[in-house]
């Protein structure tokens, strides 16, 4: 049976494995971006900005536009409030959504329970579900002033077991811990990796960084960028930039 990896790459070409970050405050530049860059990339991902700035009126006009949505609202509650929230994101027709995997195994398995109940009922399509393991803003000693005294590898490793184990289809993670992520978990295990830097562009406030052609091949399933391409002159060049980088690493 083919590895979920495997079948990642077989549903179409290297551009959908790019998601590009929305991280903005202005739903007419969100908008004319999309137009540009919808041929270009996989999907387009809005994060609290965006979603606080204009709701799911950004989800709908990225989807009237024929952008695919990964909702990075990283849900974290109660696992009653998390599972609501979920179910909305699911009928709202995003194709991926995330959750902080700290928020316990109960919260996680309940949400996938209510999303799976409610896709059958509705016939709606069933979002890809991730667990947000430690941000790649973080560093080790982030970690041992919040009482987490595990090295940064371990503790993402532990709480995509608990993903895993809540029947969530994968994790956010950095392109550094893919590899144990990968031993732990499996092939068909979703890698979704933020903190992702073309050579020539700064860290901004990441810490966990790599370059897009590094990270394919550590075997991610999708990297998100956001200002390397928000922020160039031309964005369409710089998405064609990254996914010429990413197709060269494939080979």
């Amino acid at each position: 049976m083919a590895s979920k990896l495997e079948l990642v790459r077989r549903r179409g070409s290297v551009r959908e494995r790019l998601i590009v970050a929305l991280d903005l405050d202005d739903l007419e530049l969100a908008t004319e971006l999309v137009r540009s860059l919808a041929r270009e990339v996989g999907m387009f991902k809005i994060g609290k900005q965006l979603f606080t700035h204009a709701g799911p009126q950004a989800v709908r006009l990225i989807q009237d536009l024929g952008g695919e949505i990964f909702l990075d609202l990283k849900f974290h509650d109660i696992p009653n409030t998390v599972a609501k929230a979920a179910i909305e994101a699911t009928r709202l027709g995003v194709k991926m959504f995330n959750v902080h995997a700290s928020g316990s195994l109960e919260m996680m398995r309940f949400t996938v329970k209510e999303v799976e109940r409610v896709s059958r009922q509705q016939k709606l399509r069933r979002p890809i579900m991730l667990g947000v393991t430690v941000l790649t803003s973080l560093g080790q000693e982030d970690l041992q002033r919040l009482g987490v005294e595990h090295k940064i590898a371990d503790q993402v490793v532990r709480l995509a077991l608990l993903t895993k184990e809540a029947g969530m289809d994968g994790v956010v993670a950095s392109p550094h811990e893919v590899a144990d992520i990968r031993q732990a978990c499996g092939q068909r295990f979703v890698i979704v990796t933020p903190g992702i830097r073309p050579a020539d562009s700064q860290r901004n406030d990441q810490q966990r960084v790599m370059t897009p052609g590094h990270a394919v091949r550590a075997g991610v399933d999708y990297i998100v960028v956001g200002r390397p391409i928000l922020e160039a002159q031309n964005p369409i060049m710089a998405a064609r930039g990254i996914v010429a980088e990413m197709e060269d690493a494939l080979k």
